[in-house]
């Protein structure tokens, strides 16, 4: 028995080790990052992502459910050991001052089986631990210090763009918004609908209709693999997430579950906004982890469709990036835009645009706040807090805010006129 026990040992050991190396190297190594992603990854997206791409619902959804339960039961128990432990200290310090004879210094019946069982739910509890941190190196965190997409299918950037660039690609996008929106399906409301390959949308059919978009979505990727080699490959299947609500709350479009090797989406929000959502979690599975080249990637799978409904979700997904970029150099110096809009007028994005721009309707929202158990605001606060915190921790200096680096990727996209 302690042979068996000094093995379980010697793995854990073993096991811990091999992440803190796994981490030092890929923080000091871009080569090895760049290695491991073209190389070992994709196995783990080929193989765990087929198996659990086999159910139907997120299977990461539900393990993150168990790690929640596991983790509060966890923080539980401790109190309860602590007090159990202390009551136990205290009476064998009774019997050993004499009172042995009144039962004092004897455990309870069944304390034995009690500590049995909290011995082993740690020790399974600290296994759990390692496997996450161990699974989460490999799907995760070794990803975010690989060679960017610019760096490998762009060159060499000198991070120099004028405010004429901006304007202009911003132009490009706002033009194809302005024309996508005109010939966009409607419902009765004014509402965007996605007719796709089976007729009008009607509740009846709307797992059937975000099947249809997940599947292309999975089309338009494997396109874009011809042109970038890393994005060639085995996608699994999109899928909704059963906590759609609560993504809301975070104003979450999506997930990439590492543990799962999973791309997740939210159900609840508008449509139009299913089948960016769906391509830029795909590109997390194809090593991209970073969010900014996540949007790029599925901007440009969305409007080289020849679907209209995917053009229009891929340019209006970059539209409020570049929009606010725009602004901010205004507000920055009113003399340098004036100087630049002297050279190129921004072209003025349709008030039909901004309506369709919509994350959840009003309806879902009335809904969502009625039967939430805790303050949309304080969910989005702690989420935001969250991945800012988890972007640092990964070597993302500047946080959150690199999310709008997708300006950056337009800007060297149209400069070399790769469009």
């Amino acid at each position: 028995m302690k042979i068996k026990k000094h093995i379980q040992i010697i793995i854990f050991v073993i096991i811990g080790l091999l992440v803190v190396v796994l981490n030092a190297a890929a923080w000091n190594s871009r080569a090895f990052s760049d290695w491991y992603i073209a190389n070992i990854f994709p196995l783990w997206v080929n193989l765990y992502g087929g198996l659990t791409g086999v159910f139907a619902f997120s299977v990461g959804e539900w393990m993150l459910g168990a790690g929640i339960v596991l983790t509060a039961f966890a923080l539980l128990l401790g109190p309860v050991c602590a007090v159990a432990g202390a009551v136990r200290g205290i009476r064998r310090l009774i019997g050993r001052c004499g009172a042995g004879s009144t039962g004092g210094g004897q455990e309870p019946a069944g304390a034995g089986g009690f500590w049995r069982f909290a011995a082993g739910f740690y020790r399974f509890f600290a296994w759990t631990l390692l496997i996450v941190c161990l699974v989460m190196t490999l799907n995760c965190f070794i990803l975010y210090h690989g060679s960017s997409f610019s760096e490998q299918y762009f060159g060499e950037d000198d991070g120099e763009y004028d405010l004429t660039e901006l304007i202009a690609v911003h132009n490009i996008v706002a033009e194809q918004c302005n024309y996508l929106a005109a010939v966009m399906e409607r419902d009765e409301s004014g509402r965007v609908v996605y007719t796709g390959s089976g007729g009008e949308l009607r509740d009846a059919e709307y797992r059937v209709k975000l099947d249809d978009l997940a599947d292309r979505s999975r089309e338009l990727m494997r396109g874009l693999g011809k042109e970038y080699p890393r994005l060639d490959g085995f996608y699994p299947r999109p899928k909704a997430l059963l906590t759609s609500d609560l993504m809301c709350q975070q104003y979450m479009k999506g997930y990439y579950f590492p543990f799962s090797m999973e791309a997740n989406y939210n159900d609840v929000m508008q449509i139009r906004n299913m089948p960016e959502t769906m391509c830029h979690e795909l590109a997390h599975l194809r090593g991209y982890i970073f969010e900014d080249e996540a949007n790029f990637i599925a901007y440009l799978a969305c409007t080289r469709s020849d679907d209209a409904f995917f053009q229009y979700s891929g340019y209006l997904g970059v539209l409020v990036y570049l929009n606010n970029d725009l602004y901010r150099a205004w507000e920055e110096s009113r003399v340098s835009y004036d100087a630049a809009v002297a050279v190129i007028q921004p072209v003025t994005v349709d008030s039909q645009v901004w309506e369709d721009n919509v994350f959840v309707t009003q309806e879902e929202w009335d809904r969502i706040n009625g039967k939430a158990l805790i303050d949309t605001e304080i969910v989005d606060e702690i989420s935001d807090a969250f991945i800012d915190a988890n972007l640092k921790v990964n070597g993302v200096t500047d946080g959150a805010v690199s999310y709008s680096r997708v300006v950056r990727l337009l800007l060297q996209y149209y400069r070399k006129g790769l469009s």
